[in-house]
Formats: C-alpha cells, sequence, structure tokens
C-alpha cells in the first residue's frame, strides 16, 4: 500500500521542463504586461548601437526634464508627454526636405512641430559679404512638379538670420505637419529659400546649411515633434473579467529586481528586532538590462519604481499622514466594534512619473513621459 503511494506521488511530481515553461510563460506575460504600461504591444528593435547615437538635443531635453533615474524634475516643463525627432529622408543637395512621419499615432494631439537646421560658417572666400543678414523661408511643397518657389508652395515661417552666424535655427512648422497628419498623402516635403532683404536669391555657398549627405550627423536637419496622447500609462483598460483591475501595478516585481536589489528587499522586510515593521516606502529597482530591453532604451537603464509596505496598526501615527478615515478604520478595527473589518493598507500617497529615451522601429529617437510610475511615499489609507 506505501509502494502504491510512492508511486502515486511519483507520477504526481511536475517534471523540470514542465516548471521552466510554466516560467517562461510566467515571464513573457510579466514582460507584456510591462510593454503595455509603456503604451506598446511588442518592444521595438534592438539596434547596433555603436553606428547611431540620439541626436545632442533629445540629450539635452531628457537632461533638463529628468533626473538619473528618469523622474521628472517639474512636470510643467514638457509640452504634452510625447517629443519625437526624425531625420531628413531625402539627402538632396538644395535646401529640401523630407521626414517620414508614419510612426505618429493619428490619435495623438499634435501640439508644436519645429524643422531644426544647423547654420555652417560662410566660406572663407565669402566672409566679407556685404550683407549682414538674410531672409530665411521654410515653405510646405504642394506640388512638387512646380520648380518656383512661390508656386505649388504654402509659407510656414520666416525671418531674418545674421548672415555671418553658426549654430542650430529653428523654424515652426506646426501647420505643415498636422495637414501630414490628417491626409498622408500630402507629405510632399519642405523647401527652403534664401534671399537678400531685397528678396534676391542667395548663393548657397554664402548661406549654408548642414546636410545629412555631407555633414556629421550631429548636425542633420532634423524635425521635432511635441505631441500628446492624452494617455496616462497606469489607465489600462481591463482585460478578461470585470473583476480585472483598471489600474494594474508593475507585473512581478520578483522578475523586475536586479539580483542586488532583491536582496536589498528582503533584508528590509522585517525589523531587526522582530518586531512587525510599520508602513513604509522600500526599493523596488526595474532593470531594463535585465528585462532585455538595453538595446532599445536610452536612459534611463533602470528606475526606482518603490513600493509600499508595512502594517497599519493601532494607533496610527501622525508620521504616518493617514487619511481620516483610514483612522477611523483603525479604531473600528481595534476596538472590534464590527465585524470583517481590517486595518487600513499601506499604499502610496504620491506618486511621480518617469521619462523614457529610446530609439523607436524606425530608428527615430522618441522622448516619453509615463505617470503614477514612482511611488514618492506611502501612508495608510
Amino acid at each position: 500500500m506505501i509502494w502504491i503511494s510512492l508511486i502515486g506521488l511519483a507520477v504526481c511530481k511536475p517534471s523540470v521542463n514542465h516548471l521552466e515553461n510554466e516560467s517562461e510563460e510566467v515571464r513573457s506575460e510579466a514582460i507584456r504586461r510591462l510593454l503595455e504600461v509603456f503604451g506598446m504591444e511588442d518592444p521595438p528593435a534592438a539596434l547596433v548601437r555603436g553606428h547611431k547615437q540620439p541626436p545632442q538635443y533629445m540629450l539635452d531635453l531628457y537632461n533638463t526634464i529628468a533626473d538619473v533615474d528618469g523622474v521628472t524634475k517639474d512636470p510643467t516643463l514638457l509640452e504634452g508627454n510625447t517629443v519625437r525627432s526624425f531625420f531628413d529622408k531625402l539627402h538632396s543637395d538644395q535646401i529640401e526636405f523630407l521626414f517620414n512621419m508614419s510612426s505618429v499615432a493619428k490619435s495623438e494631439k499634435i501640439l508644436t512641430a519645429e524643422l531644426h537646421l544647423f547654420k555652417l560658417r560662410p566660406q572663407a572666400s565669402l566672409t566679407f559679404n556685404r550683407h549682414h543678414f538674410c531672409q530665411v523661408s521654410v515653405y510646405q511643397v504642394l506640388d512638387s512638379s512646380k520648380k518656383n518657389v512661390s508656386q505649388g508652395n504654402k509659407l510656414l515661417s520666416s525671418r531674418l538670420v545674421p548672415i555671418h552666424s553658426s549654430g542650430w535655427e529653428v523654424f515652426t512648422i506646426t501647420q505643415a505637419v498636422r495637414s501630414w497628419m490628417s491626409d498622408e498623402g500630402s507629405n510632399l516635403g519642405l523647401l527652403v529659400s534664401v534671399r537678400t532683404l531685397a528678396g534676391l536669391q542667395m548663393d548657397l555657398k554664402t548661406v549654408r546649411f548642414s546636410s545629412a549627405r555631407n555633414h556629421h550627423h550631429s548636425k542633420q536637419p532634423m524635425l521635432v515633434l511635441f505631441t500628446d496622447d492624452s494617455r496616462r500609462a497606469a489607465s489600462l483598460e481591463p482585460k478578461g473579467s470585470d473583476d480585472s483591475p483598471a489600474r494594474p501595478s508593475l507585473p512581478f516585481p520578483s522578475l523586475l529586481l536586479s539580483a542586488a536589489a532583491r536582496r536589498s528587499a528582503r533584508s528590509t522586510d522585517d525589523d531587526e528586532s522582530g518586531e512587525q515593521m510599520l508602513c513604509q516606502r522600500l526599493p523596488l529597482y526595474v532593470d531594463f538590462e535585465e528585462i532585455g530591453w538595453s538595446g532599445w532604451i536610452v536612459s534611463p537603464h533602470g528606475y526606482n519604481a518603490y513600493h509600499c509596505k508595512g502594517s497599519c496598526d493601532f494607533p496610527l501615527g501622525q508620521n504616518m499622514r493617514s487619511s481620516n478615515h483610514a483612522t477611523v478604520q483603525s479604531i473600528i478595527n481595534a476596538l472590534k466594534l464590527t465585524k470583517g473589518i481590517e486595518m487600513p493598507c499601506c499604499v502610496p500617497d504620491e506618486l511621480f512619473s518617469i521619462n523614457l529615451l529610446y530609439f523607436d522601429d524606425d530608428e527615430n529617437v522618441v522622448l516619453k513621459q509615463y505617470d503614477d510610475m514612482v511611488a514618492g511615499s506611502c501612508s495608510c489609507h
């Protein structure tokens, strides 16, 4: 009889392969849910990063709005929640450009679009030109068959530029991008005209702009687009049953912690004296390299999401910043006045946004801000 029981146990014991497959399924589901939090169905293809560098403008913008962990310094600094940079696809000898905008969803609200051109110094032989300023105008091409600048083109932006200056010049082209988004076939590119104050066409050797064809990638013509997708990272549509949470937290935290962070988290679970730990904020490091996302994320390499843990026993101290409702609930629980009333829960009471700087599938660099990603503090509620 004992022998039969042992046989039964041996049969019921799951195989190593089964456990490995189950673990892989859990990991895959965790990564899928994490991609949902970041508003993606699939991760962008990893790049061979040696030959592809993000524009300095995007790096500077990221460092302006985010700290070293990607946490937003000031929510008012960024217009909208998404910034994209696009490089010229035309590579023409003339001052004309074409940008592929297909990666922008039609549902996104176009806030501002800018054309960034790097102006080079005049050639040495033309340094003593009698003109000090020129009129630089940017046109939206409406009819590519017409060669005259004033025909078949729509003026978007025009201003005076010092001839002997060098550096980035920025022109607003929001109208053109909005029309391209409403009708993708209307995107015939941009044309730049350089004239004297008297309206005469200037020699392109006198006023030169860097091109993707002949100059360093750091000075390439670039379109910068500010949009808002009206989406908040934690506000995901529930799937499956009606009981599914509409605001899921980061899934399967143990898969996201680095080994060092997991050890640190385990060591802080209990007080040294063995007493139950009061409600407090503890580390929860999300490591993009361990997840396998380091091939397309530029910054940050990971971030500390933090999590809240600990008891909310009666009496609740003032340092716990508990709500009045939680205080009353803890009193009712302590006095056992009503059955089934649990203690208040230790939860985040302040959440911060983070920023990701990454390459998309078209190798455009994207800066995106995600709300409610970091627990700023914890309290009993």
